[in-house]
C-alpha cells in the first residue's frame, strides 16, 4: 500500500457519533466470539501490567524519600576548615634569631631551609640552650617547631649542645564548599 493511496476518510467510521456504541456492541459479544481461555488471558496479562505499574511506583517514591533523606544529611555536615603548614619567611626567621643572640650570649643559633640549628660548644650553656628552644617554639604565631635532631653532651660529634628544628607556619583555609548531588 503506497502512501498516497491511503484514504484517511477510511477511519471516519471510527470516529463518528455511533463509534462509542459499536465499542460497546463489540465488548458485549465479545465472550461469544472468543475462548473464555483468551479472556482469562488477556485479564491476567492486564493484571500483571497493573502490578508491575505499582510495584514501580511505589519504588519510585521510596527513591524519593532516600534522595530527600541524603540531601537532608548533605546540609548537615559541618563545613570543616582545612589546615596546612607553610615554611616562615627567612626574614621573619632572621629577625627572630637576631634578637635571641642577643638575649642568649654563648649559644649559636644558624637558619638554613627553614630549619634552625641551635648550638652550644659548652655543657654549662645547658639551662640557656633548654631556655632557647623553649622560647623559640612559642617565638611567632601560629609557629609549629618540630625537633627534628637533639644530642647532649657525648653524643654530639661536633659540639656539647646541638639541636636542629624545623619551623612551620599553620595556614588555615576557608572551608570548600563541593555539592555530592
Amino acid at each position: 500500500m503506497a502512501v498516497g493511496s491511503f484514504d484517511i476518510r477510511s477511519f471516519q467510521k471510527y470516529f463518528g457519533p455511533q463509534a462509542s456504541g459499536d465499542m460497546n456492541d463489540f465488548l458485549e459479544k465479545l465472550p461469544q466470539h472468543s475462548g473464555k481461555g483468551a479472556l482469562i488471558a488477556a485479564g491476567i496479562s492486564w493484571g500483571m501490567v497493573a502490578a508491575l505499574g505499582l510495584f514501580s511506583v511505589m519504588q519510585m517514591q521510596k527513591l524519593t524519600d532516600l534522595r530527600a533523606e541524603l540531601l537532608q544529611s548533605e546540609a548537615l555536615k559541618p563545613m570543616v576548615p582545612s589546615i596546612s603548614y607553610m615554611e616562615i619567611d627567612k626574614k621573619e626567621l632572621d629577625s627572630v634569631v637576631e634578637d635571641f643572640k642577643q638575649v642568649y650570649p654563648g649559644i649559636n643559633f644558624t637558619v638554613a631551609k627553614g630549619a634552625l640549628t641551635v648550638q652550644s660548644r659548652s655543657t654549662t650553656d645547658y639551662a640557656k640552650f633548654r631556655e632557647a628552644l623553649g622560647h623559640l617554639v612559642n617565638a611567632g604565631a601560629g609557629w609549629r617547631v618540630n625537633v627534628e635532631s637533639l644530642c647532649v653532651g657525648r653524643e654530639c660529634k661536633t659540639n656539647a649542645l646541638e639541636a636542629k628544628v624545623k619551623i612551620q607556619k599553620l595556614k588555615i583555609d576557608k572551608p570548600s564548599s563541593s555539592s555530592t548531588m
